[in-house]
This record gives C-alpha cells, structure tokens and sequence, in this order.
C-alpha cells in the first residue's frame, strides 16, 4: 500500500498548474513503476491543495450554490487518479492494468472532530476577509501562521464501501489507485442510505485502514522528507530510522503534518505485524529493504538507531 503525499505530487510553492502536477506525477510513477511490476500494488495519494483551488474556486458562486467537500474530493480523486493511472501505464508491460477507483468512506457522525473542526483547507485570508466569509458561508476559521483559513472537521475513517471491489481488482492483478485524498466522506442515514458530508478524511489514517483491510504486508506513506525526525528543523535534529511501534509512541510530532503518517504507522504495524515506512518519494524501493526512510517494525533487530 502506497500512500503519495500532496507535496510529493507537488513541490511546495509550485503553481498548482496541470502540468507542473503532470511533470511531478511522472516523476511519481517512475518510482512506483518497479513495485507495479513485482508486486500486488494500491496507491492513495493526497489532495490538500487540488481541493484548496477547487474551493478557492468556489468563492465565485453565491453562498449555497459553491459545491460541498465530498464532491470536491470526489473530483480531485478522479483527477488525480486519472494522472497517476495514465503515467503509470505508459511504463507497464501491456498486461499489467491500472485502475482508479472513487471511493467512499464511511464516517461516524458523531465523531468528536465535527465538533471540534481543525484540518486547514483553502488559502489564507486577512482576520476581516475570514471572519467575514465565515459568516456569509457558515465556516469555521482559526488562526494559521501569517492569517486566517477554513478549517473543516476531519473524522477517523470506520469502513470502506468499494472494499470488495479493490479486493477483485487486486487478485486479478490490477494496480487500484483508491482512496484518494482521503477518500469521500460519507455517512449513514437513519434508513440505512448513505449521504455526502462536509469533511476531509486525513490520507494516512485512511490509507493503513485500506492496507490493514486487504492484509498488505507494507504501508508505505511517501513525501518530500526523507525521513521521521526528532527535533525537526531544530538544532540537534535527527532521523528515526527503525524503531517499534511501541518505542515510536514516546516522541512528539507536529499535528498537521508528521504526527498522522506516524499515528497510521503506529497502528498498521501494531495491528497486522507488517511494516510501515515513512520517506520520500524516489527511496520507495530503498525503504522496502530498509535502507532509506524511517521503517516501523516488530521484530528483533535493534528497536532504534540515529542517523545525522
């Protein structure tokens, strides 16, 4: 189970412009092309800054008449899915299939974070402009480094509903691209349907759910980092590079943007005994073998090393 990161799919401060995601999507699947070829493959990706655009977007319609979250994450994991499924191809053999697959998660609506929104999404906007488009919109807005953003509720995913249907594609063979950005949030009604809501799933939490579902032996969540570290970007900083599932929980991370690909990690591991690995997008064949990135495990080797 791979697990693209939004800044592996784009480099920060890039224009969010078809072809620079085009170019770094290729870049994408020249990594990932060896792993398609050997191995049972699904990918996730992010999709922070397609549904930012998408939103920003949005501002142009009256209030009420701008699409909802679930549809905009459904248009980006097609977007997205499109993208990595065709670069992707060009680099198979014929007989090696790709899929992109919209995906529906189903959430509790009640869970504690829709009460309590805090995942940023969209641009940032002056105290006024957001306090503004807060009550004109019926957002929530909270303080984000130099000015304000949106902020959405991001529940714990509870179950795939297209699970069985990645699970055919996978035994025939098919490297699924699922999941995207989180997948589409939804929940369930009092007579049993389901329905679209407003919230952002977080990628990693529901990547290790798919991978923990279909029993895969690695999750891989890939980014511009090349590793997990302590102290980051501070003086004396250092890379994890192997430690436990129960060592790993005795560090602190920042929440918006380790701490989940750790969390998920945690659990995967914790849960299923396979491997978690955490790092940057060219070194995915070199974290699989434990030579690059930070790896999760359960096993006897040293539970933890440092790397300057």
């Amino acid at each position: 189970m791979i697990a693209l990161g939004g800044n592996a799919l784009l480099r920060r401060g890039e224009p969010l412009t078809a072809d620079n995601q085009r170019h770094n999507v290729k870049a994408a699947a020249l990594a990932l092309a060896p792993l398609a070829r050997d191995n049972e493959l699904i990918i996730s990706h992010g999709n922070g800054p397609q549904v930012g655009l998408l939103a920003l977007q949005g501002l142009a319609y009256k209030p009420g008449e701008s699409y909802p979250l679930d549809i905009l994450d459904a248009e980006t994991e097609g977007m997205i899915g499109y993208l990595i499924e065709q670069e992707l191809t060009n680099l198979l053999p014929p007989e090696k299939r790709c899929a992109t697959l919209l995906t529906q998660i189903e959430v509790d609506p009640n869970d504690p974070a829709f009460k309590q929104p805090a995942k940023p999404i969209g641009p940032l906007y002056s105290e006024a402009d957001a306090r503004k488009l807060a009550q004109e919109r019926n957002w929530t807005v909270a303080p984000d480094t130099s000015g304000y953003r949106r902020v959405v509720a991001s529940p714990r995913p509870q179950r795939i509903l297209e699970l069985s249907v990645i699970e055919l594609l996978v035994n025939h063979r098919v490297v699924v691209i699922c999941a995207g950005g989180g997948g589409i949030p939804v929940i369930r009604r009092s007579d049993g349907g389901l329905v679209g809501i407003e919230a952002v799933i977080d990628k990693d939490f529901a990547s290790a759910l798919l991978a923990k579902s279909l029993h895969a032996d690695a999750l891989l969540m890939l980014t511009d980092v090349n590793a997990v570290y302590q102290h980051w970007n501070a003086p004396g900083a250092r890379a994890l590079r192997r430690i436990t599932p129960q060592a790993l929980t005795g560090f602190s991370f920042a929440a918006g943007s380790m701490r989940p690909k750790v969390q998920a990690g945690i659990e995967f591991v914790a849960q299923t005994g396979g491997i978690a690995g955490i790092g940057k997008l060219e070194d995915a064949q070199a974290i699989l073998r434990g030579e690059a990135g930070t790896v999760i495990a359960q096993d006897t080797r040293p539970i933890l090393w440092w790397d300057k």
